[in-house]
């Protein structure tokens, strides 16, 4: 036996076509019908379906209290065919006055708190609607919105609800769908409805405009905006960075002088439990010192963290630290993703609210239509019952004459000339109404119902009128539940820096003549009592000492000059901390110096402040005077101080205040002393001006700022020097050949160095074949100025000085 099989070919399909057109269907389905809010309603699906259903259940704000499992069950049963842990969750969410700036549920019960502890289980809680979210609902059934068939075709549901506020801005939305994000904060209602009225008086009103009357978000928790750039540019692009911090007082415990940080708000959707747990993790890990306890005192009051510091430490530095390391700042990223027209878009603000303006004057077209249609239908009744009172007897007549109501609602349309409409409500018209009385209030209410049709008309042939009352309905709102803004905004706000977070203490900052600096407290200098041994500041090798010393603070500036006419810059806290005894970092590593170079000179300020120089001077006996602010921006890599030929190098360099003079010495005992008005301020790169001649093969070797009272000491090569009092150098003007300040002589041989000394100064000397030797600069003679000088250093054959330097650290004597 045979048979025929008769295969049925299926169609064949691409598997990329199939992939794309499924996913992208797939794609829209969460981008319209879960994750994102519609621009005219600011609800989800989720959220429209539970308002919806509370509004059908009566749950309304004046009623008793519902379980929300009954909510949940009625969602899920006729309009959201998904898990109860989802709705519960959206009513949960609803309900929080930590999560909605204005929430649209009354939760009765535990909701959760802002310590990230969960909600009770629906059967605990109960919920009615909150007065403001019958507001979205207005007039709905006055087929102002559109209806859809819900998931099985048995009920209709709202496709967006008529909002008579802006909900998507006052009270944000958030949510993830495929391929993108929305993330819209909550904003003031009064302030969002400001913005609305002056949009509408002016259409053409520019987005920063709007901002005078809606300058940023409102969060529910408050907390402070720092800066509008951010704001400014969401509200122009739709998307924008905002950082929010927590609001901290500082409270002074008045026995002990102790401070307490108390921190009672913080920024949107911080966990407090969480923040405080940090808080402690970052104590217990030294990345905070400074911190005694941490102390959550929250109560029906109102927030509370108490952060107890030790004594002693600097409130403000804490409070950076925190902000740093914790989510007591944190950031909000704006996006005002909306669903519009059932496609996402990007909007600005100006877009959001033209889109609102325009939903309502939707729905106040059609709720007024839907109320002129209704009004016409009852005044046609009321004419038609008008009619038969006037004619009341030949009514009666006619209706008790007829065999049938047929046959009297026939006999009344011939009759009267009535509709079939009006003729039955005058056989269903109760006697009662045939009273004087009653007979008064049918007219007055057909006229009062003429007053309305003609309202109703004029609204639909004026937009102005329909924009009033869009005004008049927002004001009303504004009036009813409108409050205060909570949330702080700051204008102008800088990045924190590492000094933000260093407190500020003062430190003995050392270098050597090696070049190895360090930094140290001042308090393990602690003061001694007379006679006592001293602390050395650093240890150094047998040909090394300490050459500047500096007590100085944390957040002092430290400027560094090189031989090649760079300025290197670093902080207080920058230079690299060291027990008291170590030698430190080699300067040459912690700025990384070019090959050759080595340091001139060094001294630190507070600040940089207008009024203040920097004078170089070089071998070749240029000087230059450059503005201390052309320093103020520094790189890594050092700044150039000054332009210098191959052959020369920079010699010397000081701070001024334009009031000092200005010494210069050469190694042929040559010096000239003037004015530091004599020198014009030039350019960092500029490459100075003639400071002094001197005949060829002669050399500068010292500059120095004087002051009156102070001494000058020389050195020359041969071991030889003397003191002499600065007054005894006349002023003269810049570029001239100078006086004699020593006579190198055979015997004394070149200058090595000339400085400015006071009494108790030390200095060492020392010599090319390393020798060193240290003595007080009141051990050398005060001699004029044309002389030899006295001997300070014997010397072997040979043998000369090569260097000079002012000691820094002085020498206690032993008791």
């Amino acid at each position: 036996m045979t048979s025929e099989v008769i295969e049925e070919k299926s169609p064949e399909v691409r598997l990329d076509s199939e992939l794309k057109k499924s996913y992208l269907d797939y794609a829209m389905s969460v981008i319209i019908g879960r994750a994102l809010p519609d621009v005219r309603d600011g609800l989800k699906p989720v959220h429209r379906r539970v308002l919806f259903s509370m509004h059908e259940m009566k749950n309304d704000w004046n009623r008793a209290y519902k379980k929300s499992a009954r909510i949940v069950g009625d969602v899920i049963g006729k309009y959201h065919p998904h898990g109860d842990s989802a709705v519960y969750d959206t009513i949960v969410r609803l309900a929080q006055d930590f999560s909605m700036r204005y929430p649209l549920v009354d939760g009765q019960g535990n909701f959760g708190s802002v310590d990230g502890d969960p909600a009770a289980a629906m059967r605990y809680t109960e919920i009615r609607m909150k007065r403001l979210a019958h507001h979205l609902l207005d007039d709905i059934e006055k087929q102002t919105v559109d209806f859809g068939p819900n998931y099985d075709d048995s009920l209709t549901e709202p496709l967006v609800l008529p909002a008579k506020f802006p909900n998507l801005l006052v009270n944000g939305s958030s949510g993830i769908a495929v391929g993108m994000a929305t993330n819209i904060p909550p904003h003031n209602l009064c302030e969002t409805i400001d913005a609305i009225h002056a949009l509408i008086d002016r259409p053409e009103i520019g987005i920063s405009e709007l901002m005078e009357y809606l300058p940023g978000p409102d969060f529910p928790t408050a907390g402070v905006i720092y800066g509008k750039a951010g704001i400014r540019e969401a509200y122009e692009t739709g998307k924008g960075i905002i950082r929010i911090r927590a609001r901290v007082l500082v409270e002074e415990e008045r026995k002990t002088g102790a401070e307490t940080i108390v921190v009672n708000e913080l920024p949107y959707q911080v966990n407090k439990a969480k923040l405080i747990e940090a808080i402690s993790d970052l104590v217990k890990d030294k990345q905070i010192e400074g911190i005694k306890y941490v102390r959550d005192e929250s109560d029906r009051e109102g927030m509370r963290i108490a952060i107890g510091l030790k004594r002693d430490q600097p409130a403000e530095i804490i409070i950076n630290q925190l902000f740093k390391h914790t989510r007591m700042e944190s950031t909000f990223g704006i996006i005002f993703l909306a669903v519009v027209n059932n496609r996402p878009e990007l909007l600005n603000l100006k877009q959001i609210l033209v889109h609102f303006i325009q939903h309502r004057r939707e729905v106040i077209l059609r709720r007024t239509r839907y109320d002129l249609q209704k009004a016409e239908e009852r005044a046609h009744i009321l004419l038609g019952l008008k009619i038969a009172l006037e004619n009341l007897d030949d009514v009666v007549a006619l209706i008790r004459a007829s065999a049938s109501p047929a046959e009297a609602k026939a006999g009344l349309i011939e009759r009267f000339s009535l509709s079939a409409a009006q003729a039955q409500a005058i056989l269903d018209m109760r006697l009662q109404r045939l009273t004087a009385l009653e007979q008064n209030k049918i007219v007055e209410e057909y006229e009062s119902l003429l007053k309305d049709i003609a309202w109703y008309r004029q609204i639909l042939a004026s937009d102005r009128i329909v924009l009033d009352l869009i005004k008049e309905e927002l004001s009303a709102l504004k009036q009813d539940f409108g409050d205060e803004r909570r949330t702080e905004i700051v204008e102008e706000v800088s990045e924190l820096t590492r000094e933000d977070m260093i407190a500020e203490e003062d430190i003995v900052v050392t270098i050597s003549s090696n070049g190895y600096i360090k930094r140290n407290s001042l308090n393990i200098y602690n003061s001694q009592k007379r006679g006592g041994k001293g602390k050395t500041a650093m240890s150094t090798r047998d040909a090394e000492f300490v050459a500047h010393l500096f007590v100085a603070s944390t957040h002092h500036l430290f400027m560094f000059f090189t031989n090649q006419g760079r300025m290197y810059r670093c902080k207080g806290y920058e230079i690299p901390q060291a027990n008291r005894t170590s030698r430190g970092k080699a300067i040459v590593n912690l700025f990384n110096f070019q090959p050759n170079e080595k340091l001139t000179a060094v001294f630190a300020i507070p600040e940089f402040k207008p009024g203040f120089h920097i004078m170089m001077a070089t071998r070749s006996g240029l000087i230059k005077k450059t503005d201390l602010m052309e320093f103020s921006k520094s790189k890594s890599i050092g700044i150039i101080a000054i332009t210098l030929n191959p052959d020369d190098e920079l010699i010397g360099a000081k701070l001024t205040d334009g009031t000092m003079n200005v010494f210069l010495g050469t190694a042929e005992g040559k010096s000239i002393r003037f004015h530091e008005t004599d020198v014009r301020p030039t350019g960092r790169i500029s490459m100075g001006v003639k400071g002094m001649r001197f005949s060829e093969g002669d050399r500068l070797v010292s500059m120095e700022v004087l002051s009156h009272g102070q001494t000058l000491v020389t050195v020359t090569e041969n071991g030889f020097g003397k003191r002499t009092i600065i007054d005894e150098y006349p002023v003269q003007h810049r570029g001239g050949k100078g006086v004699i300040t020593i006579k190198t002589t055979e015997r004394n041989g070149s200058v090595v160095a000339i400085m400015v000394v006071a009494e108790d100064d030390e200095i060492m000397l020392m010599t090319d074949g390393g020798k060193l030797i240290r003595m007080p600069i009141q051990g050398i003679s005060i001699i004029s100025r044309n002389t030899q000088g006295v001997k300070l250093m014997d010397l072997d054959p040979e043998e000369k000085v090569t260097g000079v330097a002012r000691l820094a650290e002085k020498e206690e004597p032993e008791a």
